[in-house]
């Protein structure tokens, strides 16, 4: 038996052990911890890249349909952009926990203020005029003292954790209320068929050009300039040129349905068959075999017409070029890039394509490589330009001269960087120089298919339209297509080219009416002898001409502005610099430029088909806005131009050198002089 303790004597016990702290992640209450941060991220990131992605993308259902993406396709995009940006916030958060409580509650603050600092750049552009650097420093104040301000009211919290429903607002709005949902969930679309009447129903063969004005078009006498534009001008020679012809709006998916339905542009609708039910496709579908090569419309329904030829295609090129669309939203700075200039046409070589015709033997043509470059569509669409038992329309919108500008007019193609603007001093004549070499292109396509359908038989037997959807200012201050540039260069935007060749046709004639686009399906239907059976805001060209002479024009479906009738004079050219195409001998150095892509000078491959035919570059800050640089190759000056005042891209220049005679096979050097203001050159060291 054990005796008692001494009395006074204290008891030693053992120690208890302290059971482990815990980390604040591992028990259910650090899990809710975790699964409030979650949804804090996730509303944050909804704002700064689902809201802002979605939003444009679901305006932009062409977008969708010149990468012919199935619905699938846009379903499987949505859901990366709605899941896969949170996700990997989330996960990379939730990783730090395993450095402890204090490190994880650290990061996740950070992480809440790069987040409101991200939405404060895209608040910021829209709100503000700031800018790059200073708008970044205002958007680190704002994400800085959001994050304080988070990790000192609990409200805030509270607030972020209710918005993390925004993903799937955002999601629904896509799906269910955006013009891209038609490309998604398209409704039924059995359009109305034309009915057939007494007469003959001839072949037609339609092709519409995009963002042509009428103007770069016409020569000082105001007639097709036969020089620059031959085929255009045989075109004219015989057929009816309705020279008061306009587009009804700027923008091809209003302009485009607008053509084939007859009806003004009234609601912002995809450019899709489930939205235009009643077109030009299904009232010729019952009596003709439709062969239709649409490029950023989807009017065909696939019951009347397939589509044989696509650009790339495919979810993977939907994220690139998603990818690239999320950057300029979330740039500090406003984009230079249109996002319509992404839409190239892919060349005949790039999807493997045969020749649909040989090269005719024109002296002129120095490529043999021109079914090589032109694009596919219409490669294809000439390999389509066959009689057949049955009546045909064979139809093609193709995006030239739309940008991006890439051809010289021989068809030689040539690379320019993504940021170069086209208005502004400098850029707007560089925009126009571009536009018109590859207008000139256009003009020997368009000499393609002449010579296709005479060698086919089709062209004494069809009825033959060719016209544009819309044109392009190239006016300074009034660049584009926008509303700005509709009031203050009409003629631009709005006139475009009109011709229509009846079958049988051999005498060119000029007609004035007022002609607007609404008026093309009318006319086709009356020439092919089809009753359309749904109201037209248009009239026929077999109809009296119409009363008034003021021009309807949309910026906006449903917002007509109206314009003053009467055929445009063409704007007065800008004078060529009289160095331009001289012979330059040695001159003295004197200053430095540096040029982008000088290395493409040393090995150029004319055979290749591609050219060095855009110098761009920067010079350093001491130079003078406005200061004149001579551009030549191999001793030839090629081009004169300005250094633009100071962008983002630094004290540029850029300089176009559309002849390709300037060029030879091998090494050829390129020679940068500066103007002075009494003529004198110095030459450029560049690097």
């Amino acid at each position: 038996m054990a005796e008692p303790a001494p009395t006074g004597t204290a008891v030693r016990r053992p120690a208890p052990v302290a059971p482990p702290v815990p980390d604040g992640t591992s028990t259910p209450a650090g899990w809710r911890v975790e699964l409030r941060r979650a949804g804090e991220v996730v509303a944050l990131v909804g704002l700064v890249v689902t809201q802002p992605l979605l939003d444009v993308l679901g305006r932009s259902p062409d977008f969708f349909l010149f990468h012919r993406a199935t619905g699938g396709d846009v379903l499987a995009l949505v859901a990366l952009v709605a899941l896969v940006p949170g996700a990997a916030v989330v996960l990379l958060g939730a990783a730090t926990r395993l450095a402890g409580v204090r490190v994880r509650a650290g990061v996740h603050t950070v992480v809440v203020g790069l987040l409101l600092a991200a939405l404060a750049v895209q608040v910021g552009r829209q709100a503000t005029p700031l800018r790059g650097v200073p708008l970044l420093v205002v958007a680190a104040l704002v994400g800085a003292g959001g994050a304080a301000a988070y990790r000192r009211w609990s409200v805030l919290g509270r607030v972020l954790r209710v918005a993390a429903l925004g993903p799937l607002v955002f999601v629904g709005l896509f799906l269910f209320a955006s013009p891209a949902s038609a490309v998604v969930l398209p409704r039924a679309h059995e359009g109305a068929a034309g009915v057939a009447g007494p007469g003959s129903h001839p072949p037609v063969v339609m092709i519409v050009l995009d963002e042509l004005p009428l103007v770069s078009l016409l020569g000082p006498d105001g007639r097709i300039d036969a020089t620059r534009y031959p085929n255009f001008a045989e075109l004219a020679g015989g057929s009816t040129w309705y020279r008061n012809a306009t587009g009804v709006s700027g923008w091809t998916p209003y302009a485009l349905p607008a053509m084939l339905t007859g009806r003004y542009p009234s609601t912002p609708s995809a450019p899709h068959y489930s939205q235009y039910p009643d077109n030009l496709f299904t009232a010729l579908g019952g009596l003709y075999d439709i062969r239709a090569q649409e490029s950023i419309t989807r009017l065909c329904p696939p019951s009347r017409c397939d589509q044989p030829v696509a650009p790339e295609q495919g979810l993977g090129v939907l994220v690139r070029e998603s990818g690239a669309l999320l950057g300029r939203i979330a740039a500090p700075v406003d984009s230079r890039i249109d996002p319509q200039e992404s839409y190239r046409e892919q060349t005949a070589a790039e999807v493997g394509l045969d020749a649909a015709e040989p090269v005719p033997a024109d002296p002129k043509f120095r490529w043999d490589s021109l079914n090589d470059n032109q694009p596919a569509r219409f490669t294809s669409f000439l390999a389509g330009l066959r009689p057949a038992d049955r009546p045909t329309l064979h139809f093609l919108h193709l995006l030239m001269p739309h940008p991006p500008w890439a051809y010289l007019p021989s068809g030689a193609r040539y690379d320019a960087p993504d940021d170069l603007p086209n208005d502004g001093a400098g850029w707007v004549d560089l925009a126009r120089a571009r536009h018109l070499a590859q207008l000139r292109y256009t003009d020997r396509l368009l000499g393609e298919t002449l010579r296709t359908l005479r060698a086919t038989g089709l062209y004494d037997k069809s009825l033959i339209v060719l016209t544009a959807d819309h044109g392009v200012s190239f006016t300074r201050d009034w660049q584009g297509r926008g509303l700005d540039a509709i009031t203050h260069a009409p003629g631009e935007v709005a006139w475009v080219p009109l011709f229509v060749k009846e079958p049988g046709q051999r005498a060119g004639r000029v007609d004035d009416r007022n002609w607007e686009h609404v008026d093309l399906l009318p006319t086709i239907a009356d020439e092919v002898h089809v009753r359309v059976p749904w109201r037209l805001d248009g009239r026929s060209a077999k109809q009296p001409p119409r009363e008034r002479t003021e021009k309807y024009f949309y910026d906006r479906p449903g917002e007509r502005v109206v314009l003053p009738g009467g055929v445009p004079a063409r704007p007065a050219p800008p004078a060529p610099h009289p160095l331009v195409g001289t012979t330059v001998g040695e001159k003295p150095s004197g200053g430095t430029a540096s040029v982008a892509h000088l290395g493409a000078f040393d090995h150029v491959d004319p055979g290749s088909g591609e050219l060095p035919a855009l110098v761009w570059g920067t010079v350093p800050r001491q130079v003078p806005d406005g200061t004149l640089l001579a551009v030549a190759v191999n001793g030839r000056v090629g081009a004169v131009v300005p250094v633009v005042p100071k962008d983002q891209g630094g004290r540029r220049f850029a300089a176009f050198l559309a002849d390709d005679h300037l060029f030879r096979a091998g090494a050829n050097r390129l020679d940068i002089y500066r103007v002075g203001t009494d003529g004198a050159l110095r030459r450029l060291t560049l690097s």
